[in-house]
């Protein structure tokens, strides 16, 4: 089920979502080592990208390892969405998306994220000005909800803005079955997915919502005939969701769960990319939050949970490793050196 986005050819149907705080580099590269086709980088703020600083320096420079990846941009002035996706696509992304979706309160307060799926004229003067920036050599892509809410006129302004994208030469969609309003309560609704993508013909539409397991992913394909999938919590800690979702789609049975060991070794090298991406300084603050999602998939998921939920330091980390995998643990190692971008 091999599917393109404009020019970039994607190998598979399962990607990795841009996750807000965890789809950084040694993240896409955890699940491209278990198979992920192709990898969204977390979302940034347009005027965020257009500064100078080490962060823009590191955000700009885009490994040879890391393709093909996509950079998500987030904001309100459609002024500023044009020179940032430029900056983007001359690092090296090979996709720009634009954030339609992000249902949290201080980003709809900034009149960023799904508050724009309620403003169609916004929304689609950002995706002309995102286009005529970069449209002649790089896809430029949508992430939206389905909608503010479940009212008549959300659904109308949802489609107005698909309509007028395709319409634009946007190259593909990815569509979260959740409204604004839901957050992440309730499920997220693939028969609106579906139809989606019925609307949509030929063109790229991606699924996401609910997608937990392995069996979830192949199932959304099934269900809705999407050409592709996002997987953004269910590869929290657990990248190979991406190898079990390859071996379901191929009529195979699913490798089984990682063993501990297995774990421990994929979390090891998590946190050595780690180590190298962001230093010794911040890493460990970082790995907290990745290491009690690792620690879902141990046996013993709370006690495991809480000795990380306790990690301040690299080095604090570095012994729960020892502790509870019993794994090698990498030296601590200063940040990457990063281009001028």
């Amino acid at each position: 089920m091999r599917f393109n986005i404009g020019n970039v050819a994607i190998a598979h149907p399962f990607v990795q979502a841009a996750m807000s705080g965890y789809s950084d580099l040694p993240m896409r590269r955890m699940s491209r080592a278990c198979g992920a086709a192709y990898a969204v980088n977390e979302v940034v703020l347009d005027r965020s990208v257009l500064h100078d600083g080490a962060w823009q320096r590191q955000l700009l420079s885009v490994t040879a390892d890391d393709h093909p990846v996509a950079a998500q941009l987030m904001g309100a002035d459609p002024a500023t969405f044009g020179p940032a996706a430029r900056r983007l696509a001359d690092a090296g992304y090979d996709v720009i998306d634009i954030n339609f979706g992000c249902p949290v309160g201080k980003v709809l307060s900034r009149c960023r994220g799904g508050y724009l799926l309620g403003d169609p004229t916004t929304a689609l003067e950002i995706v002309k000005r995102v286009l005529d920036a970069v449209g002649g050599d790089r896809p430029v892509t949508l992430k939206m909800r389905r909608g503010i809410d479940d009212s008549a006129a959300s659904e109308r302004s949802f489609f107005t803005i698909l309509e007028g994208a395709w319409a634009a030469g946007a190259s593909a969609v990815t569509v979260h079955g959740r409204t604004v309003h839901q957050l992440y309560r309730g499920s997220s609704n693939w028969d609106f997915i579906k139809r989606v993508k019925r609307a949509s013909g030929d063109r790229v539409v991606l699924g996401s919502g609910d997608l937990l397991r392995a069996a979830d992913c192949v199932a959304m394909l099934r269900a809705t005939g999407v050409d592709g999938v996002t997987i953004a919590r269910g590869s929290l800690g657990n990248p190979w969701i991406f190898r079990d979702s390859l071996a379901l789609l191929a009529g195979a049975e699913p490798p089984p769960p990682p063993t501990v060991a297995e774990q421990g070794a994929m979390l090891a090298r998590h946190f050595a990319e780690a180590l190298a991406y962001y230093g010794n300084d911040r890493t460990g603050k970082v790995m907290v939050r990745i290491g009690v999602r690792y620690a879902r998939l141990h046996p013993q998921r709370k006690a495991l949970g809480a000795a990380f939920q306790a990690v301040k330091t690299s080095a604090d980390f570095a012994a729960v490793l020892r502790t509870w995998y019993g794994v090698a643990v990498p030296a601590p190692q200063a940040p990457l050196p990063v281009s001028a971008g």
